[in-house]
């Protein structure tokens, strides 16, 4: 075992018994020479075993980021280990800028495109779908490349690690711009369910907050793309009825001094992300769960939350409800569907979560609602392939890859997305 190894939060041990920390392709190539089960490791930020494989595990993070801006394709290439947070800064300074970004800039680029994690706003993708290109090293040890023209492509940009390590990606850019954060307070249960889409698309993202109890959610952060100098107009001071507040520190538990900018117009890494990067990261000792359920669906499935809030309620920190825009990567929460995102953060009692995870995904049963790969759940290989309707052909995909199953561990395997080997 790699003693001492934890997740990011401290709920995971690694099982691994080997790590090895590349800081050359070179590096990972021989890793993958050497023979046996090897899986990528990236900012641990993976709440359960998807990193892990009983074998050897190989760190990415120590990859030269290197990042390359192409102006002509409006692309940038830079090392799989790099955080958001850093690669966001290095943009900023050059006047360029990504389209999305999650709400903690700590996590790997790589992790977080390969697990489908998503960022928010409706007329926004996962942040996956910015991806344009991969470098990967194969099971055999040979590097190689694969861009959105390949028509394999769909499968492999959420691709769970199962096919490859992927050593730098290339994701879509943009001009730099300014984003605006305003947080409210009061925002009604009632005009949420009545108006879900028009609250959720009232911005370029739009975070709400809850513990489902009561009539009024705990807080709306809502991030406008603004204008230098951009002072919100009196109808900025209302919300679908709420009222814009001043200080976050009201709103959420923790200190202030961790979370973004507030209350001006500032480059969009100061105010996209919910966190700073130089702060710590959300709680901390946390174990997390999300599912997607298709923005259609989306003031039912809320509801039946609501009527199991007290079951859950114990063990909740905070819930946080997001949306982004359907895309086409087969993998992908929002695969064909705009989506409502349900984002449950919980205390670290892994007995009660798995007790209120049961409760969550029973409420959210008639909505198919999909689990991010990531995050804690209780969804077996028969419901997956249900709700994740291209699940087959990600598994051959991964099997035409990877035929010998060095790239799979025992989770893909139970979760259908690896065939089982002895």
């Amino acid at each position: 075992m790699t003693a001492g190894l934890w997740n990011w939060s401290g709920n995971y041990q690694y099982t691994a018994r080997e790590l090895v920390t590349a800081r050359t392709v070179d590096d990972v190539r021989r890793a993958l020479a050497a023979g046996g089960r090897v899986r990528a490791l990236g900012t641990r930020h993976t709440f359960n075993d998807l990193a892990d494989n009983g074998a050897t595990l190989v760190s990415v993070a120590g990859l030269p980021a290197d990042p390359v801006i192409d102006p002509a394709a409006g692309t940038v290439t830079a090392g799989a280990g790099m955080t958001y947070g850093e690669l966001a800064a290095w943009l900023q300074d050059r006047g360029w800028a990504l389209g999305n970004l999650g709400s903690l800039p700590h996590i790997s680029v790589a992790g977080a495109t390969a697990t489908g994690t998503h960022g928010s706003g409706s007329r926004n993708q996962v942040l996956s779908a910015a991806l344009a290109g991969l470098d990967y090293v194969a099971a055999g040890g040979e590097l190689r490349r694969v861009t959105r023209a390949d028509p394999d492509f769909a499968g492999l940009a959420v691709g769970l690690g199962a096919f490859g390590i992927v050593v730098r990606v290339t994701l879509d850019i943009q001009p730099s711009y300014l984003v605006r954060q305003d947080a409210y307070s009061g925002l009604g249960w009632d005009r949420v369910l009545d108006e879900l889409e028009a609250v959720l698309a009232a911005a370029y993202s739009v975070s709400l907050f809850t513990d489902w109890a009561g009539d009024t959610l705990r807080a709306a952060w809502v991030k406008r793309r603004a204008d230098p100098g951009d002072e919100p107009g009196p109808g900025r001071d209302e919300f679908f009825g709420a009222r814009r507040g001043t200080d976050r520190e009201q709103f959420l538990d923790g200190p202030a001094d961790n979370l973004t900018v507030l209350g001006q117009a500032v480059p969009w890494l100061a105010a996209l992300p919910h966190f700073r990067l130089e702060a710590t990261p959300s709680n901390g000792d946390e174990i997390q769960s999300e599912y997607f359920v298709d923005r259609r669906h989306g003031p039912q499935a809320l509801e039946a939350i609501r009527r199991r809030a007290h079951r859950i309620a114990p063990v909740l920190m905070i819930s946080e409800i997001r949306s982004t825009a359907a895309d086409r990567l087969w993998l992908s929460g929002s695969y064909r569907r705009d989506t409502v995102a349900l984002h449950f953060t919980w205390y670290n009692r892994p007995d009660a979560v798995d007790a209120a995870v049961r409760e969550v995904e029973a409420a959210l049963a008639p909505f198919e609602a999909r689990p991010h790969w990531g995050k804690v759940s209780r969804l077996g290989p028969a419901r997956l392939a249900e709700l994740y309707p291209r699940l087959g052909d990600a598994r051959d995909l991964f099997e035409r890859l990877d035929p010998g199953g060095r790239l799979s561990n025992h989770r893909l395997e139970r979760l259908g997305v690896r065939h089982p080997r002895p």
